[in-house]
């Protein structure tokens, strides 16, 4: 049942995004035991085809309210479609307040919630290609249970 339900979510979180007309990119990697082990190393590869114009990348991470941590740390890889690094950084986020322990993001159902963070802002892709961005988490346990996806999504820059 409750798969279900997160299946019913994604659609209709996909079908609001679906009226993004500076979209060009929005995938989510959902974790099948609703866990996220470290030796799983999500990418995600996109297509740029124009290079006069910046892009916003975000992270997506959709987790339950019983995540144990009230941070999350990973990191990014962004690489070109020669494998060549163009960027990479380690990055803490909270998904939680750290004295309430509220949770931070948005939500539909309840306890599980969705959080889009912004990792590159207006990034200037030298060329049209291939590209593809990789996750690692960084955190001190193997298994981070109640993170339930993580995602990429590329959007043209605008300056609103």
């Amino acid at each position: 049942m409750r798969k279900k339900i997160d299946v019913l979510l994604f659609i209709l979180v996909c079908s609001l995004w679906s009226c993004d007309s500076t979209r060009i990119y929005d995938q989510n990697h959902d974790f099948e035991d609703r866990h996220w082990l470290s030796s799983e190393e999500p990418v995600f590869e996109f297509e740029v085809t124009d290079t006069s114009t910046g892009y916003d990348l975000f992270t997506s991470v959709r987790n339950e309210s019983d995540y144990p941590n009230a941070n999350l740390y990973y990191e990014y890889v962004l690489t070109d479609s020669l494998d060549n690094v163009l960027e990479k950084k380690l990055l803490s986020h909270f998904l939680f307040d750290q004295k309430s322990g509220k949770p931070f993001g948005s939500t539909v159902l309840g306890d599980i919630f969705d959080h889009q963070f912004l990792i590159l802002e207006n990034y200037r892709f030298e060329k049209p290609g291939r590209y593809s961005l990789k996750y690692t988490h960084k955190m001190r346990t193997d298994t981070l249970e109640g993170i339930l996806a993580v995602g990429l999504r590329v959007s043209r820059h605008t300056t609103d």
